[in-house]
């Protein structure tokens, strides 16, 4: 299965999309701080970042931007509850495959993280 990273300023939030996805049997570690997030990924091989757009210090993009940097291979998906075309636009150009809107939907980030992982 796949190495999964969680970046959400809200640890709660963060915690919820590791217990769903460890029970799909992914190795996945959550983060509430960019820097820790960045860290780890220039650390361990890292498949699937799953990134909130409103964080502490960056935006969500502009940590998908750091990361594609340190491994470009990495897939990712954009979490929001605020979604805008802009945001969404800027994510998909920036390398993230998909999109999802929170309140997370457990089915709908299960299907999305089988279809980016493929």
């Amino acid at each position: 299965m796949a190495n999964i990273i969680v970046l959400d300023d809200v640890s709660d939030a963060g915690v919820l999309v590791k217990r769903i996805l460890e029970r799909k049997g992914h190795a996945v570690t959550a983060f509430t701080e960019e820097e820790d997030a960045l860290e780890h990924t220039r650390k361990n091989l890292v498949d699937l970042a799953i990134l909130d757009i409103k964080l502490k210090k960056m935006t969500g993009v502009e940590v998908l931007e750091e990361l594609k940097k340190i491994n470009p291979e990495m897939k990712a998906i954009m979490l929001t509850g605020y979604p805008t075309l802009e945001t969404a636009r800027e994510s998909l150009r920036l390398g993230a495959q998909e999109y999802c809107v929170k309140p997370i939907n457990k089915e709908e980030l299960e299907t999305k993280v089988s279809e980016v992982l493929g």
